[in-house]
């Protein structure tokens, strides 16, 4: 009886018809395709795009030289060179991320104990010349200054969720 079935689907082509009936379902709705570059899909504020590093409001860089991230990251693509200050307190003189290295996890994000090192809501970055994935401190804090209202906001939205 099961051979007798499958023979008559095949002669009818069953699974044929069964792919055009979906397709006579979508074929009058309207569609919700986006005209990318003009239209730009909603972006979630969990989001994990290119990184920058924040200030505190008083301007000084948050990053306390813990090497938490280095540590953390899987595919090693954070560099983190620090000496002390005259203070006694550490910063980092050189903190490098490798794009092309880096998987986008969040991991560096979810083990700074304060804050520095953010994944924004920028997807729409390219590179054009040999280095210019290399992110040094200067570009990631120039990312945080221009980004740091967006940033804000997330981490507010965020925090009242949890």
């Amino acid at each position: 009886m099961n051979t007798v079935m499958n023979y008559l689907r095949s002669l009818f082509l069953f699974e044929l018809l069964r792919g055009l009936s979906l397709t006579a379902r979508y074929l009058w709705r309207k569609p919700f395709t986006l005209e990318y570059p003009e239209e730009k899909a909603p972006v979630s504020p969990r989001f994990r795009g290119l990184h920058a590093l924040r200030r505190y409001p008083n301007g000084e860089e948050r990053c306390i030289a813990c090497k938490l991230c280095e540590a953390v990251c899987p595919a090693l693509a954070i560099t983190i060179e620090a000496e002390p200050r005259d203070d006694g307190s550490r910063r980092t003189t050189r903190y490098d991320i490798d794009l092309f290295k880096c998987i986008y996890c969040g991991f560096c994000e979810e083990s700074c104990p304060v804050d520095a090192i953010v994944e924004t809501r920028v997807y729409e970055y390219h590179f054009e010349q040999r280095g210019e994935q290399i992110m040094t401190k200067q570009r990631l804090l120039e990312i945080g200054d221009q980004y740091e209202q967006q940033i804000a906001a997330d981490r507010q939205a965020q925090a009242t969720v949890r």
